[in-house]
């Protein structure tokens, strides 16, 4: 009988498979792998890098209004990058609170150190509301005074009582500094508060959850131990998570998202 050779529509389908791996390998380089190494780079060749964390600077970027001149409710969050090496890959973020006639600010945060020597992680405490994080001058992530803002001071102190990690800390994946922010985020969703892509830790849901609401209140996320998930709403945009790196896009305004870099565009 005859040899049949095989007829040129056979390997097709292969030679779609290994285009779409290469695809999706350039993907990963482009969008992953070049933006984190540019940023590892400049943490650590000097361009970025911080002095010995005891000389790196505490006092205020002053941000946060003057209490002393400022009669009115502020609630604001801070993202800072995260002290050496670590800010490559993320921030920590926390509340600074003052109630309405308040004479000084209260900041709420997670703090691994003191986790670390046998304390608790969650700080309540008067410190400077907008202090440089360990030579890196925070950026403001929200900004609430006036009206209604001294109800949602209460449910934010509310939520962080409830937090259900405050004497555990695990930089990586979670629960963290940032697993703390979102945890209240997701509990005063009056907040519509939207975390940077390198809060790494965010996504770590508490108490083994998979699906939950978006710290932002705007929509949904699935999470798997804060190592891979997805999320989508109207403040994040849509973000996809890898091993606690994000890559995203941001509609409103139009926005990239990716390791290293955080959020590029408006």
């Amino acid at each position: 009988m005859p040899r049949q050779e095989p007829s040129a529509s056979a390997g097709r389908p292969a030679r779609r498979s290994r285009r779409l791996w290469r695809w999706l390998l350039a993907a990963v380089v482009a969008l992953v792998l070049l933006p984190l190494l540019t940023s590892v780079t400049l943490r650590t060749t000097g361009v970025a890098k911080a002095a010995n964390w005891w000389e790196a600077r505490r006092d205020s970027s002053q941000q946060a209004p003057d209490p002393a001149s400022t009669s009115e409710a502020v609630l604001q969050v801070y993202g800072a990058r995260a002290y050496g090496w670590r800010g490559a890959f993320g921030v920590h973020t926390w509340f600074a609170v003052k109630p309405s006639g308040a004479d000084r600010y209260t900041r709420l945060e997670v703090i691994g150190w003191y986790a670390y020597h046998g304390g608790d992680a969650l700080r309540v405490s008067n410190g400077i509301p907008d202090a440089y994080w360990f030579g890196s001058r925070p950026e403001l992530l929200l900004d609430l005074r006036g009206d209604g803002v001294d109800a949602l001071i209460g449910e934010v102190e509310a939520a962080a009582a409830r937090y259900p990690y405050p004497g555990h800390y695990r930089v990586w994946p979670g629960p963290n500094s940032n697993t703390f922010t979102a945890f209240v985020a997701r509990e005063v969703p009056g907040l519509r508060l939207e975390l940077p892509p390198l809060a790494v830790g965010k996504d770590y849901l508490p108490n083994g959850g998979v699906v939950a609401d978006t710290p932002s209140g705007t929509g949904k996320q699935v999470s798997l131990f804060g190592l891979a998930g997805a999320q989508v709403g109207a403040e994040e945009g849509f973000e996809v998570n890898l091993l606690g790196l994000t890559v995203g896009v941001d509609l409103a305004p139009l926005a990239l998202k990716l390791p290293g870099f955080g959020r590029i565009g408006g």
